[in-house]
């Protein structure tokens, strides 16, 4: 579990589908930037959700639950790439949790957790070129571009640019 001033990143528990379906999986807004599809009905939340937690059984990624409401707001999680160096394998909040400084929190409690439990040294940030909410995010946190490469969004064939951005723990 990783604890924030407003939220928590724990593991998901089955009764979390409906809160994360209605916040986050059924809302194009927030799959926009990301590499999966909505989910668009309940019977298949309920699958993706025990997908998710065999997933996060062995994986290091979370759902965010929001302090304040106890609800299931959107996902996060980092994975080890080289000795010492740890990125962030997606953070994803619904379209009503935006513009909060939840994504601050959640990208700082993940450096955090990746520097006091791993010892990293250096943690790598991704996003798409067109996000500038997520640009100006790294940015604010002092992270500096590494990379840029051209991509393609496997679910519709629209080419975009990845940046990558790193930052010393």
């Amino acid at each position: 579990m990783i604890e924030t001033e407003s939220l928590i990143l724990d593991k998901a528990k089955f009764s979390d589908w409906k809160e994360v379906y209605d916040n986050v999986w059924s809302q194009p807004e927030s799959a926009k930037y990301m590499a999966w599809r909505i989910t668009t009905s309940e019977e298949d939340a309920k699958i993706r959700i025990r997908k998710t937690i065999a997933f996060q059984k062995e994986h290091d990624t979370y759902l965010v639950y929001e302090k304040a409401s106890g609800k299931a707001i959107g996902f996060a999680g980092v994975e080890k790439i080289e000795p010492y160096i740890y990125q962030e394998m997606g953070i994803c909040l619904g379209p009503n949790y935006v513009r909060r400084g939840f994504g601050k929190q959640i990208l700082k409690g993940l450096m955090q957790y990746c520097k006091e439990e791993f010892g990293a040294k250096e943690f790598i940030y991704s996003t798409r070129a067109e996000n500038k909410a997520s640009n100006s995010l790294a940015k604010s946190l002092g992270f500096t571009m590494v990379s840029s490469m051209p991509k393609t969004d496997s679910r519709d064939g629209h080419s975009y640019t990845l940046l990558r951005y790193s930052l010393k723990l």
